[in-house]
């Protein structure tokens, strides 16, 4: 069989003639073609280059932030009220983990964290960043990175740490997740204590991981150290002896105050009940109240010596004035004013001692009430205390031209009228301080306190005795008296106010005072907040608290003894001893 031959030169598709418009049309569109690559090329790298630039920083590019290390609060001496320590923060990228992973039941476990709430944070896979648990102890978060599940990781971070604990809670205060103060000097000095972070940008690929440095970095500025006025030492003691003084006589609550009469400084707040700040769950609003300072009440006869220096300012009486207190009862505009007793003829001084209403009423009636409400106010009632602490109140002292007598009676001795045991604390300082009332201050300060004169120096030294023998032998605080030191002070007994009235049988029990009585160092002021275990009476409920308290916070202190402590062992002989 022959092949046939074909002649191509002959096919008429060949042969017919393609028209000059095709090949120039096709020339036409690859030149267009080039000439919209060309600017499309142009408007990316040129017209629209920070439009794509920012678009491409979003996808890839990210800013580190360089946490600073919070400043540590430290006491009085430098001991460490809070300090930061390095931890770790567990994170993910919930698309990369795989939700069937067995080692998830482990990162669980580590983290005390339920399986269930585990694999719900992990379920939004729309989302590139999601927290599994802040401020993980460092050992515990490097097992979790040891389990290497995908999609997994850590931050270093920062977790502040306590080691008063409850002592010092209320002072301290303490921070949330993100480091911000929450309550205490935390919260004050929030800003001067975080200090200011710092920051890195850099490029990450889509795992997270850090490819290249786009800026050099901003190194984080650390917090300064931030030094307190307090005391640990004084501080635990005080809040150990309140403590125990509450459980003894089943009371609901109390404070201690103590404040150095020299320079203003607080030695101790303490507040019980308390709190651990390294353990915050399931706080209430009873642990959390700095009472000292955020609770005002009516403080009772601790405001009698107060009542008796103004008279004394104003010349209306001297310390030997004779005080006709009667049977111990005085009606007034339908109330009748009660003492204890019938004293019958007393002293100003005796008034003090035996803490006589009705002599501080018909002291009280020698003054104006215009008097009484600018003493009040020189000494800081009803005015918002000058302390760098939040929360503080300013207690009630009402316009005085709408006192009614009555009115003006019960201020005398402390009802109609609030503040808070700090206010009561800081309004002593005046009898202590030469008739200087001072500013109080929770930093340490270097010099001696600036004060404004209230009451002249003579009459502050006259109520300094009739305190030291109101906590002497007859006077109402004698469970006060304390080892190697001269005090004074005045207990207080106050019904507490239910709806428009008073409970019969509930209290809070007061005693403010000082030592050593001559050249007083300290004031200390006690608060028991309902005692209900048979005793009430504040000579006998918050009296011993500030005995113990005085004796030693003069001795860390180092302030010498100036009573003559007598011997408590009696030697024998050799022949008596067996």
């Amino acid at each position: 069989m022959s092949r046939r031959s074909i002649a191509y030169s002959s096919s008429p598709l060949l042969a017919s003639k393609t028209p000059v418009w095709r090949s120039k049309f096709i020339v036409a569109a690859l030149a267009l073609a080039f000439v919209g690559l060309a600017g499309r090329a142009a408007y990316v790298q040129v017209i629209g280059n920070d439009f794509f630039q920012r678009q491409g920083e979003v996808r890839f590019t990210r800013t580190i932030e360089l946490p600073a290390n919070r400043g540590r609060i430290l006491d009085r001496n430098g001991l460490i009220l809070a300090t930061s320590v390095v931890a770790q923060s567990v994170w993910a990228i919930p698309e990369d983990v795989d939700k069937n992973d067995p080692k998830l039941r482990d990162v669980a476990k580590l983290l005390d964290l339920p399986y269930a709430d585990l694999k719900k944070r992990l379920s939004d896979e729309k989302r590139t960043f999601v927290w599994v648990k802040r401020q993980v102890d460092e050992p515990l978060a490097l097992k979790v990175k040891a389990l290497g599940v995908k999609g997994i990781y850590l931050r270093k971070d920062y977790k502040r740490q306590y080691p008063e604990g409850e002592a010092a809670a209320h002072v301290v205060g303490f921070t949330n997740v993100e480091d911000l103060g929450q309550e205490g000097v935390e919260l004050t000095f929030d800003k001067q204590l975080a200090g200011k972070p710092g920051s890195r940008r850099v490029i990450k690929d889509r795992l997270g991981r850090v490819v290249e440095d786009v800026r050099d970095v901003i190194a984080p500025v650390d917090g300064p150290d931030l030094q307190l006025s307090i005391d640990s030492k004084i501080q635990f003691f005080a809040y150990q002896k309140l403590k125990d003084a509450i459980t003894q006589h089943k009371a609901k609550a109390g404070s201690v105050v103590v404040i150095d009469t020299v320079t203003g400084e607080l030695l101790a707040l303490a507040n019980y009940p308390s709190y651990d700040p390294n353990k915050r769950l399931n706080l209430s609003g009873e642990q959390l109240r700095n009472r000292a300072l955020t609770d005002s009440f009516e403080p009772g006869s601790t405001m009698k010596p107060i009542t008796v220096a103004m008279a004394l300012e104003a010349g209306r009486v001297t310390p030997q004035t004779i005080i006709d207190t009667g049977p111990g009862r005085l009606s007034m505009a339908g109330a009748t004013i009660t003492d204890t007793h019938a004293y019958g003829a007393l002293t100003v001084e005796g008034v003090i001692q035996k803490s006589s209403n009705v002599g501080s009423t018909k002291i009280a009636q020698r003054l104006t009430p215009q008097e009484m409400w600018t003493t009040y106010t020189a000494l800081g009632f009803g005015q918002k205390p000058q302390i760098d602490f939040p929360g503080a109140v300013s207690g009630r002292v009402r316009p005085y031209k709408s006192w009614r007598p009555i009115e003006q009676a019960t201020m005398s001795y402390g009802y109609g009228l609030s503040a808070s045991l700090f206010q009561m604390a800081r309004s002593y300082t005046a009898f202590a301080h030469d008739g200087q009332i001072i500013p109080g201050t929770m930093l340490k300060r270097h010099e001696p306190a600036v004060g404004v004169q209230v009451f002249a120096p003579q009459h502050a030294a006259a109520v300094r005795k009739m305190l030291q023998m109101a906590a002497g032998p007859g006077g109402t605080g004698q469970r006060a008296q304390t080892v190697g030191y001269s005090v004074g002070g005045k207990s207080g007994t106050a019904h507490k106010q239910v709806g428009k009235g008073y409970a019969s049988n509930r209290y809070r029990s007061w005693f403010t005072g000082m030592a050593p009585i001559d050249q007083p160092r300290i004031v200390v002021a006690v608060m028991i907040d309902e005692p209900s275990n048979g005793q009430y009476y504040g000579g006998l409920v918050a009296a011993p608290v500030f005995s113990e308290v005085v004796q030693q916070t003069l001795r860390l202190m180092g302030v010498a003894p100036d009573v003559e402590v007598k011997p408590q062992i009696v030697a024998k002989t050799v022949e008596e001893s067996f």
